[in-house]
């Protein structure tokens, strides 16, 4: 029996999710706790010789005490140097009061705990403001500001607009609104800019890759935004409520904010923020050990696929990839053609002629696969993760699928939760609906603890899986 989550969960909206998901949250969510630390284990070094247990113990008090920091980008300097010598004040004497009460101030020198009374402070505002300094490098890590639209010029929507408008470390480029009502009823036309009307939105979102879509409608328009959710499955933008809501089939469902304006998200990747940089490390990490461990098979591999027939022993493919750009996956060749799998893509079937008999082999055995662990290490693909079609068959499914495009808001992977489910192969319509819908679930349910499941599953299917071909 297929190892099924169905029937889906319900939606859910996490309030552990509230705030930015941008690279600056994350940093920001980690400046306090990193910072305090680092000075605590400096005085320890300094005034007492080094950080023995009672500063251990500290230490982990500070971090949990201080985790997440809070986001301060958008105060003003003197209100962010009141806010940070408060919130000092009150941490410093909540730990003072802890090692009084437990009798633990004696561990502690005099001169180190006036030391980190005067020098945390400063190390935390000098972080806060470095950080200023540096967004535009953090947002230049992100791939620039993200381009973004409102649809609705009503009150909420134009609030966010302006929030994005008068916050320069948002991350986001306000585009323009779409609005269905005459141009006569719209108040704020010379403010920001009126694209087009709600029929006009999918062709602008797919047209100018627009990364992020804010339906700021009431719930009166409610059968009109489920037609229009519905128009923006076949796009890659990440969709939010602002911040009128009701339930639909959400895809990473979560309270967050954009400049202190509440938001929900409607279909967002779960790999933001801490999550990002928890899969990308794990990653980087389990597929270096992963090359490592098959250096030896690797060569054997490609002196196999030298020798089995002429051609090239690695090639690639196109394959659609995150928010749906094109890349190119490696594989070990085994059979006696290339397809690019741009145009024309003929899945390969039972005893195909194309098939050398050495490809057959690491076809069964999945060995072919083994070249796109390098496609992980560049940042093109995951180990675990929706698997990548060919163009062609991409530009086939998704007007005939509902949420096709959606499985590219994270990286393609090695493995996948489709293909520890039986759905490894076969391009036919049913076939690809179930590996979609088991890729939306899999966005829907991610955890570190399903990417080592799959995997574990992956590896014991090897083992016992001969219907590949």
């Amino acid at each position: 029996m297929s190892d099924r989550i169905y029937p889906i969960r319900s939606p859910r909206v996490s309030l552990l999710s509230v705030g930015s998901d941008s690279l600056a949250f994350t940093i920001e969510t980690l400046i306090d706790p990193v910072a305090l630390v680092a000075t605590l284990w400096g005085v320890a070094v300094v005034f007492d010789n080094g950080i023995d247990n009672s500063y251990l113990i500290l230490s982990l008090v500070v971090f949990a005490l201080t985790l997440p920091g809070h986001s301060r980008l958008e105060l003003s300097t003197w209100a962010l140097v009141r806010e940070i010598l408060f919130s000092w004040l009150v941490l410093f004497a909540m730990l003072a009061f802890l090692g009084w009460s437990t009798r633990h101030l004696s561990d502690y020198s005099i001169e180190a705990i006036e030391a980190w009374f005067v020098i945390a402070p400063i190390a935390l505002l000098s972080a806060h403001m470095a950080l200023r300094v540096g967004m535009p490098m953090v947002l230049a890590m992100q791939g620039g500001s993200k381009r973004c639209i409102i649809v609705g010029m009503n009150e909420q929507g134009v609030t966010l607009a302006r929030a994005m408008r008068d916050n320069p470390y948002s991350g986001l480029k306000l585009v323009g609104f779409f609005d269905d009502r005459p141009t006569s009823r719209l108040e704020h036309l010379a403010e920001f800019p009126l694209l087009g009307t709600m029929k006009d939105l999918p062709e602008c979102v797919r047209t100018y890759r627009v990364h992020v879509t804010y339906l700021s409608l009431p719930m009166a328009t409610q059968p009109r935004i489920l037609e229009l959710l519905e128009e923006l499955r076949d796009t890659t933008t990440s969709i939010y409520f602002v911040p009128d809501i009701f339930v639909t089939d959400l895809i990473q469902g979560r309270m967050s904010a954009v400049s202190g304006m509440p938001v929900v998200a409607v279909c967002e990747s779960p790999f933001v923020g801490v999550n990002g940089v928890l899969k990308r490390w794990s990653d980087i990490v389990i597929a270096s050990l992963i090359l490592l461990l098959i250096s030896p098979l690797f060569v054997a591999v490609a002196i196999g696929v030298r020798l089995s027939s002429p051609g090239p022993i690695i090639f690639k493919q196109r394959r659609y990839g995150l928010d749906g750009e094109e890349i190119n996956v490696f594989k070990f060749r085994s059979m006696t053609v290339t397809e690019d799998g741009d145009k024309v893509y003929t899945q390969v079937t039972k005893n195909d002629a194309r098939v050398t008999k050495f490809g057959a082999l690491i076809r069964r055995t999945s060995l072919d696969e083994l070249p796109q662990f390098f496609n992980v290490l560049s940042g093109g693909m995951s180990i675990v993760g929706p698997r990548p079609h060919a163009v062609a068959v991409n530009e086939q499914y998704r007007s005939q699928i509902p949420g096709y495009m959606v499985r590219h808001k994270v990286r393609p992977g090695i493995t996948g939760w489709a293909q520890v489910n039986g759905f490894r192969g076969g391009d036919d319509l049913d076939s690809m609906r179930e590996r979609v819908r088991f890729d939306l679930d899999y966005l829907r349910n991610w955890s570190l603890r399903l990417d080592l499941r799959i995997i574990l599953k992956t590896v014991y299917i090897l083992f016992h899986d001969r219907a590949a071909y």
